[in-house]
C-alpha cells in the first residue's frame, strides 16, 4: 500500500488521500466517530485499543482538528450512506419475529 506522509507525524494518507493511522488499517475517521459516539478520553480510546500508542492517539485526534471540517462531511457522508442502505434492506425478519412474538417493540 502506498502511504503519503502528513505533517502529523502518526497519520499518513492511503492511495486513496484516506488519512490513516501510521502502522495501522485504522482511519483517524474511525477512532473520531468511536470518540463522539462513546464520549471516550484519549486514555479510554488507548484501553479500548491497546495496539494503538497515545502518541498516535493525540497525532490523529490533532489531525481530526486541522482538517475538522473534512471530516466531519465524511462523517455526514458515512451517516446519510446508512440510512440510505437501512431504507433500502426495508424492515428486519428478525425485528418482525420478534414484535410478534411481543419481545420488543
Amino acid at each position: 500500500m502506498t502511504l503519503t506522509a502528513t505533517e502529523h507525524k502518526y497519520v499518513q494518507l492511503d492511495k486513496l488521500g484516506v488519512p490513516i493511522i501510521a502502522g495501522t488499517t485504522m482511519k483517524v475517521v474511525e477512532l473520531v466517530e468511536a470518540q463522539m459516539a462513546y464520549g471516550w478520553s484519549p486514555e479510554e480510546i488507548h484501553f479500548q485499543h491497546p495496539y494503538l500508542a497515545m502518541s498516535q492517539i493525540y497525532s490523529a485526534l490533532a489531525y481530526y482538528w486541522d482538517y475538522k471540517k473534512e471530516i466531519d462531511a465524511d462523517i455526514e457522508q458515512r451517516f446519510e450512506y446508512a440510512e440510505q442502505m437501512r431504507k433500502e434492506a426495508g424492515p428486519s425478519p428478525l425485528a418482525a419475529r420478534l414484535r410478534a412474538q411481543r419481545l420488543i417493540k
